[in-house]
């Protein structure tokens, strides 16, 4: 009984800032290099708007706690105020902001509608049905194709 409660549950929740938080933390990482260089402003404003982008994710999936540590990660590599850091903190930060936005990324699960929660149904199994039954015209859908 209560393998049919979870399933129904993961059903109608998705992972949708775990994107976000990947690729945040491979900008993190990647931009170790990139530190006090010409090319550090792009990183910031891909970091920032990723945090922010999760931070939605997190109001929207009332993970409320999420947001002590996405929206400092937004404020601290904004590009339009940017903070004076010294490198060696710059790099502790990149650290702790990537694993943050991993741990965020895997936690944060955002209520989906059913019309939403996959391709036609096809991974839950209720989209079947309507798929496995025949469509008028199939024999002139293929005659077509031939032409």
């Amino acid at each position: 009984m209560s393998s049919s409660k979870s399933s129904s549950s993961s059903a109608s929740t998705a992972r949708l800032a775990f994107f976000p938080g990947v690729l945040g933390a491979i900008v993190l990482l990647a931009a170790l290099a990139l530190v006090g260089g010409d090319w550090y402003t792009w990183v910031r404003f891909v970091v920032a708007i990723l945090a922010l982008i999760m931070c939605v994710f997190a109001v929207q999936g009332k993970s409320y706690w999420w947001l002590v540590g996405l929206v400092p990660i937004a404020v601290l590599f904004n590009p339009v105020w940017p903070l004076p850091i010294g490198d060696l903190w710059l790099r502790l930060l990149h650290l702790a902001a990537a694993i943050v936005f991993i741990a965020a990324g895997v936690a944060i699960r955002v209520p989906v509608s059913e019309e939403r929660g996959g391709p036609a149904g096809r991974y839950d199994g209720k989209g079947a049905s309507r798929r496995s039954a025949p469509r008028g015209g199939s024999r002139k859908g293929s005659s077509t194709r031939g032409k």
